[in-house]
């Protein structure tokens, strides 16, 4: 039996999905301009707003990320809340902290130990753009897990990622590495550079944004990019159409009803 409170990453995904058959990433991108009044006059709106979704998505959700970027938007209040929100996902829920993060030496050394000692996040995004320097702090963790930047969805990637290589060249860059410790951040909008991110990484965990809001199709992202394993190795990520399924009162019960739907939707593509 897996002690999860101290488990990597890698195991507790595994666990976790063992005993829900999820895929499914809920992104808790609580942006607090768009939060439903209902939670406004709270002393923490994001800790508030997060505290219900997270009660209503649980059981059909295989891990949680924070974007660090909307808590740093509310100031102190929205570090509060964030730090609240980690500490209140179960511990057999892995935690992803989408921040993006990449330096070297000491700098990344005190990232490290801000999100995982602080924060005690089970894994993080980075950018890998500096070079194995920036892995370096995190490899000397046992459990921590990143994942790189390796081809992402919003429609400028192409500037740097695909029609520069940059894509082919971190999954090469990757290969230094074993698959439970690095995965990659993969957009959905484009299906066959998923099919070809996947020859080149078979193994490798995908976490993969962009459906729902930024247009990525489920169908084709499945076919595409699960991995011919006992595990698909794909994490879906849906954020905005989950957390703000509903502006109203009800909101905790239409993220549910979304979670859900969502949820049962990857296992009815991955069945057939």
């Amino acid at each position: 039996m897996i002690e999860t409170a101290s488990a990597s990453f890698w195991h507790k995904l595994h666990a976790r999905w063992q005993k829900t058959g999820s895929l499914l990433c809920v992104g808790l991108d609580s942006d607090i301009r768009r939060l439903p009044d209902c939670v406004m006059d709270e002393e923490m709106p994001m800790w508030e707003f997060n505290r219900f979704i997270i009660e209503s998505t649980l059981p059909y959700t295989c891990c949680y990320k924070p974007n660090l970027a909307f808590y740093l938007a509310d100031g102190i209040r929205g570090i509060r809340s964030l730090i609240r929100t980690m500490r209140f996902i179960p511990d057999d829920v892995p935690v992803i902290l989408d921040c993006k993060v990449g330096d070297i030496g000491s700098t990344m050394d005190a990232y490290m130990r801000g999100f995982f000692d602080k924060l005690e996040a089970d894994a993080i995004t980075i950018n890998p753009l500096m070079g194995s320097d920036v892995l370096e702090p995190l490899l000397q963790r046992e459990k921590a897990f990143v994942f790189a930047l390796t081809l992402t969805s919003n429609p400028s990637a192409s500037e740097f990622f695909k029609d520069k290589g940059m894509d082919e060249a971190v999954a090469k860059w990757m290969e230094q590495y074993p698959v439970e410790r690095v995965g990659a951040v993969i957009g959905a909008t484009q299906s066959e550079d998923l099919k070809r991110m996947r020859q080149l990484m078979p193994e490798r965990l995908f976490l993969i944004p962009g459906i729902g809001a930024q247009g990525g199709d489920l169908e084709a992202v499945l076919r595409s990019a699960a991995a011919p394993l006992a595990h698909p190795r794909l994490l879906i990520n849906s954020s905005r159409n989950i957390i703000f399924a509903s502006s109203q009162p009800d909101y905790a019960r239409a993220a549910r009803m979304a979670a859900r739907d969502l949820h049962l939707e990857i296992q009815k593509i991955l069945d057939r």
